[in-house]
């Protein structure tokens, strides 16, 4: 008898035991460095995780389980596991990890960017989608896009033959056309918005070490972090409490569901009033999808800008090329190139896409996480995994570009390679569900502004020469967003023509 009562106890633990040691002799999980105790891989990460992570893939592949803290994290390094990751299994990687910095600022995760996947977010990606970003809302804000864009041409006239700290000027003209867009009209014209957009976009990059290792969320407190993020939340939140209150005392009965001359927080409220999408939204939600408009639609509108007069100015051809097909297209008297225009300009596309594939403006994709276990070439992903695209270090891959290391933009002209999603090799907006809904919106700005800057105006470095151009600097900044360290700050002369 106690055999047998012996054997009834012992009988589950050796089951437990033995399926615990299969799993561990069949479980392939992808190849990996070497990690510490407690702090696994973050060591790894250096000032530069975009460029210390392509060395590391360099040596380990493309697809490589890192261990930040106690959270493991899929980093995916090629086109082709790329699309694994974004279209082959999308569904599974569909949802985004809770991190400290998005749940503070942006409303708790209500907005369309780092909502977990599920009911909520598929609702709000569909305002988005259909009544802010559609391509008929789009097209409808040109006049604002030019009229913006107009502006800023005339003060870069008005500083003619003086220097013009172009980073500042982009920062500008793109959240002045998103406030007028977004909002309805210009709230950001003082030095205090300006820096708390700034402090808004340095704070949802800052590094969490919480997020990675638990037990000590309380470096954000004692380092001050945790304060910024919340001062600066409160400070938004008051902004767009006074914005949203604007909106409704103007309204009254109007129906905002038109194109005309309503901004995204008259369609936002006219949806809540109206409850159109069969899903209530309240006034958070609306705050929140208004700060991913200005997270996404200036910060890194303005890095691509930066990025491209930053390697025309390195590349006078590259530039003699492009003013030459804008003079063609919008003729000798010709003041201003208009959106009309931009569509007879591939050689302006081709320098965008080049510009994006060398400085994607988010070069780490915002994380997704896996949503249950599977099998992803060959190697067994656990769920609550968190996957980091590379976006960086796939935009200079030498497996899909020749060259990859130069600045060539006539590699597009023949190429119908595009940044919408469909081609792995060049994903700087992401792809999949979670590809960014405003790619339209941000890139006609992007296009009608360097347009017109190269049409309007010569440039030159303060120092003149090749020397001066050899000895440009090129780094970067570190943070969600890859802005120059030090700011574009070039000569500008108005041409004979304008």
């Amino acid at each position: 008898m106690l055999v047998t009562l012996f054997i009834i106890i012992i009988s589950p633990i050796f089951q437990w035991y033995f399926k615990i040691r299969s799993n561990a002799i069949t479980t392939i999980p992808p190849p990996s460095p070497p990690k510490f105790p407690i702090i696994g891989n973050l060591h790894q990460l250096g000032l530069y995780p975009h460029r210390s992570l392509q060395s590391l893939a360099q040596k380990y592949g493309p697809l490589m389980l890192l261990h930040l803290g106690k959270v493991p994290v899929l980093v995916v390094s090629s086109a082709d596991a790329a699309r694994e990751i974004m279209k082959t299994h999308d569904l599974v990687f569909a949802s985004r990890p809770k991190i400290k910095m998005f749940e503070t600022l942006l409303y708790g995760y209500k907005d369309v960017a780092s909502a977990p996947y599920g009911e909520y977010w598929r609702q709000i990606r569909s305002v988005s989608v259909l009544h802010l970003l559609s391509n008929r809302r789009v097209q409808s804000l040109r006049g604002v896009r030019e009229e913006e864009t107009a502006i800023s041409m005339e003060k870069i006239r008005g500083a003619s033959n003086m220097c013009v700290n172009l980073s500042e000027l982009f920062c500008t003209v793109t959240n002045d056309v998103v406030c007028r867009t977004a909002l309805g009209r210009r709230y950001g014209s003082g030095e205090g918005f300006k820096e708390l957009l700034r402090e808004f976009t340095e704070v949802i990059g800052g590094f969490v070490v919480g997020d990675y290792i638990g037990w000590l969320d309380w470096v954000g407190a004692v380092s001050g972090l945790y304060g910024r993020a919340e001062s600066v939340a409160k400070e938004f939140d008051r902004f767009l409490d006074q914005v949203v209150q604007e909106h409704i005392d103007r309204s009254g009965s109007s129906d905002s569901s038109g194109e005309g001359n309503y901004d995204f927080v008259d369609v936002l409220l006219w949806i809540q009033r109206t409850n159109s999408i069969g899903f209530p939204i309240d006034t958070a939600v609306i705050k929140a999808l208004i700060l991913d408009m200005f997270a996404a639609g200036t910060d890194t509108t303005a890095t691509v800008l930066e990025w491209a007069m930053t390697e025309l100015i390195k590349h006078p051809n590259t530039m003699k090329k492009l003013q030459d097909e804008a003079q063609s297209i919008a003729g000798e008297h010709g003041a201003h190139i208009t959106e009309e225009h931009i569509g007879h300009m591939p050689f302006l596309r081709a320098v965008l896409k080049e510009t994006l594939r060398l400085h994607p403006p988010i070069p780490l994709l915002f994380p997704r996480e896996s949503m249950q276990d599977m099998k992803l070439k060959g190697y067994d992903i656990k769920a609550g995994t968190r996957v980091i695209v590379n976006a960086w270090a796939i935009g200079r891959d030498p497996a899909y570009w020749d060259n990859p290391q130069e600045f060539e933009p006539e590699r597009f002209l023949n190429s119908s390679v595009d940044y919408k999603g469909h081609d792995f090799q060049l994903i700087p907006f992401g792809a999949g569900r979670r590809g960014c809904p405003g790619i339209q919106f941000a890139m006609a700005i992007n296009e009608l502004v360097l347009a017109n800057l190269v049409h309007q105006f010569d440039w030159t470095l303060p120092k003149h020469g090749e020397a001066a151009r050899e000895a440009l600097d090129m780094s970067e900044t570190v943070g969600l967003t890859m802005h120059r360290k030090i700011p574009l700050v070039l000569v500008a002369s108005p041409r004979n023509n304008c």
